[in-house]
């Protein structure tokens, strides 16, 4: 399981209703955590309590606290595409990201062993095109792996 992990000032997540209006699915206000989620075929949901743990303490909020620290939101959206591996040719291959049927529950599992934690957590909607907007402060970027 593969996370970005982004220090916000707010981010949001919106996605096209059937009628083609955007509508916003899922946002935080103030200082938080926005999370993208990759996740590979093996990848459990021991894995999954892992990265909340770790996406629920990780000190990198301001002043070296965490989410835990100042009861911080985070934003949680699934990106199959942090399993991309565009080394050969010029079109990226995807074969190392999971299927839906099994992703979908494992970045489930995540959200809900950070609500279990006591986090504010929202999320994007799964398989929909969804466009992210935040503002990174810092610019403060990680990559986990567990």
């Amino acid at each position: 399981m593969r996370a970005v992990v982004q220090r916000v000032d707010g981010a949001s997540v919106t996605v096209e209703d059937a009628d083609g209006v955007p509508r916003t699915v899922g946002a935080i206000e103030g200082e938080g955590l926005c999370v993208l989620v990759g996740v590979t075929h093996e990848d459990t949901k021991e894995q999954a309590d892992r990265l909340a743990r770790k996406l629920w303490s990780l000190r990198i909020l301001h002043d070296e606290r965490s989410c835990s620290d100042q009861d911080a939101p985070l934003l949680v959206i699934s990106q199959f595409t942090l399993y991309g591996d565009a080394r050969k040719g010029r079109r990226p291959t995807w074969s190392s990201a999971a299927p839906g049927e099994v992703a979908e529950p494992l970045v489930d599992e995540v959200v809900a062993r950070l609500r279990a934690l006591g986090a504010t957590v929202a999320t994007g909607r799964f398989g929909a095109r969804m466009r992210v907007s935040l503002t990174n402060d810092g610019p403060f970027t990680v990559q986990l792996e567990v």
